[in-house]
């Protein structure tokens, strides 16, 4: 996901892969549509093959759009989709050479945007959206419950999990754009690898987590974020939340890259190790994360632990 460089690795797509599994593990919006709804746009106007580009962004269109509504959610996904997709092949026309994540992060933001302008002149859309988001986490929750209880019996650990679940939900439900925008952030890395891995033209790897970083002038979004948190109320204070969360992911995640990186990778225990520390110990783990990448916005470790 950090900025390109060479054409994919043949190792290149476990880290496809892992971005396929977060994006789908981060939002309620199918990972499908996430996927297929920029490699759509980018099938049509920015493939090395014209032609083949045309073919496969028609059979994607139709895979998305060829069978009809299910629900009111399907037109969310789709307009969600379409959003992203479009400003990710517009940015990408534009800045071409610009790196990835730099064209993802402004594919998200302009999406957001946009979104926001349209909830702006209609707000009574927005309590739509959050109707059908909450009816798909249900949903989801109720599916969950079914599962765990044909697992371990109606009386067993299934039903002691229920308040947990119903807090994680309410949860989600306030900060969703933020993890919708992670996740849609993971999707269009998908998305760039299958152009560079298939389009037989330029593209772009994607890059270790140890190189993993994006331009330090957004720690301002992050403080902006805080300060709608601390100081404002009712929607601006979810507006900071959300920009919070966000901006702290790509943070933590930062971080994981630094200490990738001066360490030279994770051993076999030291996975396990930080696998157990964030099954049981999660907030200090991801906290700590957290401290190193924003630390990393003026410190730069991973060149100080270079030398140079």
């Amino acid at each position: 996901m950090p900025p390109g460089g060479p054409r994919p690795a043949s190792g290149d797509w476990r880290r496809a892969l892992g971005l396929f599994l977060a994006a789908a593990a981060l939002s309620v919006v199918s990972p499908g549509v996430l996927v297929g709804a920029p490699l759509a746009f980018l099938a049509f106007l920015c493939w090395p093959r014209r032609v083949a580009g045309w073919a496969l962004g028609v059979v994607v269109a139709a895979l998305l759009w060829g069978r009809g509504p299910s629900s009111g959610f399907w037109f969310l996904e789709r307009g969600w989709g379409v959003l992203v997709g479009g400003w990710f092949a517009a940015l990408t026309l534009r800045w071409p050479s610009t790196p990835f994540l730099t064209r993802g992060l402004g594919a998200v933001a302009g999406a957001m945007g946009t979104a926001a302008a349209f909830f702006v002149v209609r707000p009574l859309e927005w309590a739509v959206v959050e109707w059908a988001v909450a009816e798909r986490m249900e949903a989801g929750v109720r599916w969950a419950f079914r599962w765990m209880e044909a697992a371990m019996g109606p009386d067993a650990g299934a039903r002691a999990l229920e308040a947990g679940i119903q807090e994680a939900v309410a949860l989600q439900r306030v900060i969703f754009p933020a993890l919708l925008g992670l996740a849609s952030l993971a999707a269009l890395g998908v998305v760039w690898w299958l152009r560079g891995r298939f389009a037989g033209g330029e593209g772009e790897a994607l890059r270790p987590l140890t190189e993993f970083r994006f331009s330090d002038q957004l720690v301002w979004v992050f403080l902006a974020g805080l300060v709608g948190v601390l100081a404002a109320s009712g929607k601006w204070e979810a507006v900071g939340t959300n920009a919070v969360v966000f901006m702290g992911s790509l943070y933590a995640l930062r971080g994981l890259g630094v200490l990738l990186s001066l360490t030279g990778g994770l051993s076999v225990f030291g996975g396990l190790v930080l696998v157990a520390g964030l099954v049981f110990l999660a907030p200090l783990v991801v906290g700590g994360f957290f401290v190193m990448g924003l630390g990393d916005t003026w410190l730069d470790f991973r060149t100080r632990g270079r030398g140079t």
